[in-house]
């Protein structure tokens, strides 16, 4: 018998809220889930372990990427099964995985979807299942705070990615499964676990979260108009044939940087840093997704 947790963060939206949740269980035949709500993500960790010590074997997570990440976090490595709600405003994981921003379907996704194994990646030990990186990218992520998202959704980082274009480059190396693969100036490093990212636009066309392996990219554009052309090549799904950009794929990553640079993962900011070490954790999520 499966035994259903709820873990919300309260301030998103999906549908007709939370209420309209607990009655979507219901009908289902789960009227007392095991039931948290948090104000900020980063609450969501100590509710998610109290959920699994309580027996849950699938959590259903109501929120953004971020609140995604941070459950995963907990989850990563266990049986239980994570089902997503995406209420944030990206929903990158959601959207790469097929589960819609209908309440009704993705409860049930959740209920009777396939569960899939996927691979994660840590970053200092942290686990992300979408993305990770530092440079523009964190800036763009670090400035767009709650009440500008808010007011403009996904423009929001359309706002401060365009702010940040001028930002200058600093010097770093990347070592790919231990051997030196980047030396130089660099103005963004991003590694992903699947392939769309920004806005639904493809960065890592040939990713897959199943691979057992993270996709790599680093980004030597400094200035608008390099940044445009970078953009460009993005945009048609080839940025491997921008002269401002480099991918590979890779189980380790190791980054050390001359300064110190925000950080990200999956949507949400850390502190500044001049080295992250990555690595991939294959098949070590399970979640629902949509029945093929």
């Amino acid at each position: 018998m499966t035994s259903v947790a709820v873990v919300a963060h309260a301030r998103k939206q999906l549908g007709d809220g939370l209420p309209a949740l607990r009655r979507s269980l219901e009908r289902r035949g789960f009227d007392t889930p095991i039931w948290h709500e948090v104000q900020k993500s980063k609450q969501a960790p100590k509710r998610v372990e109290k959920a699994l010590a309580a027996g849950a074997d699938l959590v259903f997570v109501w929120g953004g990427d971020g609140t995604v990440q941070r459950c995963i976090d907990v989850m990563a490595g266990t049986d239980a099964t994570l089902a997503i709600l995406p209420a944030g405003t990206a929903n990158l994981l959601a959207n790469n995985l097929g589960i819609p921003a209908d309440l009704e379907a993705a409860v049930d996704i959740g209920l009777h979807g396939a569960r899939r194994r996927l691979d994660t990646g840590t970053v200092n030990g942290e686990h992300f299942a979408v993305m990770a990186g530092c440079g523009l990218d964190a800036r763009m992520i670090g400035d767009a705070d709650r009440s500008l998202k808010d007011r403009w959704g996904r423009a929001a980082y359309v706002w401060t990615g365009a702010r940040n274009l001028r930002a200058t480059a600093v010097r770093g190396t990347i070592r790919i499964d231990g051997e030196l693969w980047f030396s130089g100036e660099l103005s963004c490093v991003l590694v992903g676990n699947v392939g769309s990212l920004f806005g639904g636009m493809t960065v890592f066309e040939d990713a897959r979260p199943d691979d057992g392996r993270l996709d790599v990219g680093v980004v030597t554009a400094t200035g608008v108009t390099a940044w445009m052309r970078a953009f460009g090549r993005l945009a048609t799904g080839n940025p491997e044939r921008s002269p401002f950009v480099r991918t590979t794929v890779a189980r380790r990553i190791d980054v050390r940087l001359d300064h110190s640079l925000l950080y990200e993962l999956d949507g949400g900011a850390r502190s500044e840093t001049r080295k992250l070490k990555i690595k991939v954790r294959p098949a070590s999520m399970s979640i629902a997704v949509p029945a093929p």
